[in-house]
């Protein structure tokens, strides 16, 4: 029994009020209040919701049946015991199809009405305790699910980061994350230009339109340039935030650097319209699409640096093939401009040769033909082929 418990009783014969009341309930520690008509017993359990009323079916005016009537149409949810007379069991069926949860015959002493009192508040207290594990059950099964959708929000948005190579479309997926784990009403994205080192709106989510148009340009929101300074996550609600130019948008706002180590190179803004602190469960979350986002600028900065590599790489292949192909030209025509000559000797046409003398020009002959036949089977590397631009 848990002692304070508050108990009405609707009776307006004050001897089975005074018995039941102050003789039986009290004196156990229960908090009791003795109301004479139906009415007025509505209108008490309505404001003070009791663990426990007690009703007599021979209430003036309104009946106790009338009450039970009442009671169910207004919502009581406290559990009601009918007190009955002798040859009134039609009538206490008829309260039980109304909600009566148990009925007293009266005469009735008054341990037996404490025992039959003590039965219902327990049955009140684990129905109570049922309820109660039922909303904590529904709680903890909503904030699971809510941390599955989370979960797998996070996971498809890691896929798209290695999967989209157009960043354009990589940032909308983003965003698009970023609103569902925030459950924000807008969002966008901000990336430091690195002539100007403004902040350049690149990317938004539901933004209106005099925001929206300011795509590609610098956007003064007036709270994100302290993230900039700091490098540090800010949320902000109610009205601390009244002072920027944010409020505007909405009642709550958390501000995400874009971080490559501790350099600050853009900033990830959502914006909830009613008031409703972001949670560091939620701002971590917004932490790891921050992370993504620098993940994507690296993998860019990073297949920028490949292309002028491979382009400088390209550059010194073509000039080492022609320069290759202008040896092997060089050669081709110096040798064909010693043939015609020394084949013009050999045929002695000129004059006759001695023995010694034609042996050695057909050595120098010889010598001529292997390299130019060298200089025809010198392999020169192809042109490089272009690099693929995704």
């Amino acid at each position: 029994m848990t002692i304070g418990e508050q108990i009405l009783i609707v009776e307006s014969d004050p001897d089975i009020a005074d018995l039941i009341g102050r003789q039986a309930l009290k004196p156990l520690g229960y908090q009791v209040t003795v109301l004479g008509d139906a009415g007025s017993a509505i209108k008490h359990a309505l404001q003070s919701h009791p663990d426990l009323i007690l009703a007599n079916l021979n209430l003036p005016g309104l009946s106790g049946k009338d009450m039970l009537t009442g009671m169910v149409s207004q919502g009581v949810q406290s559990p009601v015991i009918v007190i009955a007379e002798k040859g009134q069991e039609m009538d206490a069926i008829h309260a039980f199809r109304l909600g009566a949860s148990d009925v007293i015959f009266w005469p009735l002493r008054d341990a037996e009405v404490v025992s039959i009192v003590e039965r219902a508040l327990r049955q009140t207290q684990e129905t109570r305790e049922r309820q109660k594990l039922d909303r904590q059950l529904k709680t903890m099964n909503n904030e699971l699910q809510r941390r599955l959708r989370d979960l797998t929000t996070i996971l498809g948005t890691a896929k798209a980061v290695v999967s989209i190579t157009d960043q354009r479309v990589l940032f909308d997926k983003i965003l698009e994350s970023a609103l569902q784990v925030a459950e924000a009403d807008m969002c966008w994205l901000m990336l430091r230009d690195e002539r100007s080192n403004a902040y350049l709106l690149r990317s938004h989510r539901n933004l209106p339109d005099a925001w929206a148009k300011k795509i590609n340009q610098p956007l003064d929101d007036g709270i994100s340039s302290l993230v900039a300074l700091s490098g540090e996550s800010l949320t902000m609600h109610g009205s601390p935030l009244q002072r920027f130019k944010v409020a505007a948008l909405g009642k709550s706002v958390g501000v995400i650097p874009i971080k490559i180590q501790n350099e600050v190179i853009g900033l990830l803004l959502v914006v909830r319209r009613d008031d409703r602190e972001i949670t560091r469960d939620a701002q971590t979350l917004l932490e790891a699409m921050a992370d993504f986002a620098s993940i994507s600028l690296v993998n860019a900065r990073l297949f920028r640096a490949l292309e002028q590599s491979v382009d400088t790489a390209k550059k010194g292949e073509q000039h080492r093939y022609a320069a290759l192909e202008s040896a092997r030209e060089s050669i081709r025509n110096e040798v064909q401009a010693a043939g015609y000559p020394l084949n013009l000797v050999l045929t002695e046409t000129p004059g006759p040769l001695n023995a010694d003398q034609k042996k050695a020009l057909l050595i120098v002959q010889s010598a001529l033909q292997r390299l130019s036949r060298s200089s025809e089977k010198t392999i020169v590397p192809t042109q490089p082929a272009e690099i693929s631009r995704k």
